[in-house]
């Protein structure tokens, strides 16, 4: 059992310290983000100024919080004086405390010095502390928004752990761009009491969570957690992006967060030895986690592309083909022959499958459930929709809409996008097995039937066919190894204290 996040997450109550009139400070936001996002639970002020803020009253000191009413304290106030507060928070009833305020081991001996007694007292006092030095928490599953940053992103599958506060509002702006939203996410900060490991443990075991992301800079122990992390991802898959991976890389990790990153090839060894999905960038490891919340894994590495367009298919093709984890099925006999009744002469004939303008009003949600109900395919990628909606986008602009017969056709293009989304979603959900939409309109044209089809359904819309490759093939890298033996890993014994790498340890 790993430790019990629950108060963090799901508090009983909220106090803000560090709250002031001023618009600007961090208290203040806290406040307003706590209010403004539908948490239910009681909300507490503490400031220096007497009255009231955003219509609640202020209290003059933690000593007037009643006993009992809040778990949570966020905590927005200088070093000098956080121990005294979260000691008598403590006393009230708090059991979980965030701290938000920077200046401590990411600040130099001082503030190292500060953070070790911030951690000793948050054990002395059995409370979960995250921080210091982070943007906070949101947990949508109950409306929390306790940080000092926007935006709250929308309720959904995906639980968020970063060592940079900025890549978790980037991962929430991405969950309210695409519709697939977050379970809880945490800006961790130093990670003095509470590890990146610990969050993804609770998330393992929350039932609001279905796929851990995070974001790293540096490890404290690497054993302890490669052993923890071969655990979770038997349980949930966990993408990683690990910052720090060159030498200009760790200076800054060093700066940012107090950290001093690990060398990269022991990083990537360990995290693949463990099962965590890696991925090099922001965007894709949103595309992976958003994969793994959506779409149910593949059984194989086989994929089929089914296309509107030669173009796309043939650079889809490319990419297939070129990944390690994937290949370009062979279309199997039975399945050419069903094809070939569906389409006319023109048509490919081969995978990928390039209608060649040959569809008519049922061709690609009969396809789709042809495909996906055969078991010589894995997966499939869809490509070339939009088109329709594009048509009837530029018609409902033009000086003749809607007569001359024009309102009519619009609405059938508009249509037929919906049902295209709609008989993906379905297919896939029948069948389990992943069918990814990809089209360049989910950010150039967001408002595309299509595009608002597929987010509705509750899926994501990739904005290329490249991006959703690479989403697919670290989801079929982990269906395989989960599938692969058990083996004991071949690692020496574990000797006391930090691990020593090359190039410096996992701090």
């Amino acid at each position: 059992m790993g430790r019990d996040l629950r108060p963090l997450f799901e508090p009983r109550g909220v106090v803000v310290t560090g709250v002031s009139s001023h618009p600007g400070k961090f208290g203040f936001v806290t406040l307003h983000n706590l209010m403004a996002c539908g948490y239910e639970g009681d909300v507490f002020a503490v400031g220096r100024e007497a009255g009231s803020v955003l219509d609640r009253p202020v209290l003059p000191s933690i000593e007037a919080l009643p006993d009992g009413a809040a778990e949570l304290l966020v905590v927005c106030t200088p070093v000098s004086v956080n121990e005294e507060i979260i000691r008598t928070a403590a006393a009230r009833g708090v059991r979980a405390v965030f701290v938000a305020a920077g200046g401590y081991s990411e600040a130099g001996p001082d503030g190292i010095q500060a953070e070790a007694r911030l951690v000793a007292l948050a054990e002395e006092l059995d409370l979960v502390l995250a921080g210091p030095n982070g943007q906070g928490i949101t947990s949508p599953p109950v409306g929390l928004c306790a940080q000092i940053v926007a935006p709250y992103p929308p309720r959904g599958r995906i639980g968020v752990a970063s060592q940079s506060g900025n890549f978790v509002s980037a991962f929430q702006n991405y969950a309210g761009q695409t519709g697939i939203g977050l379970s809880r996410s945490v800006s961790a900060g130093n990670a003095a009491a509470t590890s990146i490991a610990d969050y993804l443990e609770w998330f393992a075991d929350d039932p609001e969570t279905d796929v851990g992301l995070c974001y790293v800079e540096g490890i404290a122990d690497g054993r302890d957690f490669f052993e923890r992390m071969s655990a979770v991802t038997r349980r949930m898959p966990v993408v990683v992006v690990k910052g720090g991976s060159t030498r200009g890389g760790q200076r800054a990790a060093a700066s940012h967060t107090g950290s001093l990153a690990s060398d990269d090839r022991v990083f990537d060894g360990m995290a693949r030895q463990a099962g965590m999905v890696r991925a090099p960038t922001i965007e894709a490891a949103f595309d992976a986690a958003a994969t793994f919340a959506t779409q149910p894994l593949p059984g194989g590495d086989g994929v089929l592309v089914l296309t509107t367009a030669g173009g796309w298919g043939v650079v889809t093709a490319d990419a297939v083909t070129s990944h390690p984890d994937l290949s370009l099925t062979a279309l199997p006999d039975d399945l050419l022959v069903a094809v070939d009744a569906m389409l006319p002469p023109r048509w490919s004939r081969n995978n990928p499958v390039d209608l060649a303008g040959g569809e008519t009003r049922d061709t690609i949600p009969d396809l789709l459930e042809l495909v996906a109900a055969h078991p010589g395919i894995d997966s499939i990628l869809q490509l070339g929709l939009g088109i329709q909606g594009n048509t009837a986008a530029l018609t409902r602009k033009g000086p003749f809409h809607p007569d001359h017969g024009l309102e009519r056709i619009v609405d059938y293009h508009e249509r037929q996008e919906r049902r295209y989304a709609e008989a993906a979603a379905e297919a896939s959900a029948t069948h389990s097995k992943p069918i990814l939409v990809a089209s360049e309109l989910a950010v150039a044209q967001p408002e595309n039937p299509m595009v608002t089809a597929v987010r509705e359904s509750g899926r994501y819309c990739y904005p290329s066919a490249d991006r959703a490759v690479a989403a697919l093939g670290r989801m079929a890298w982990y269906a395989a190894w989960l599938r692969a033996p058990r083996l004991v890993p071949c690692l020496p014994p574990r000797p006391p204290g930090p691990i020593p790498m090359p190039g410096g340890r996992w701090s």
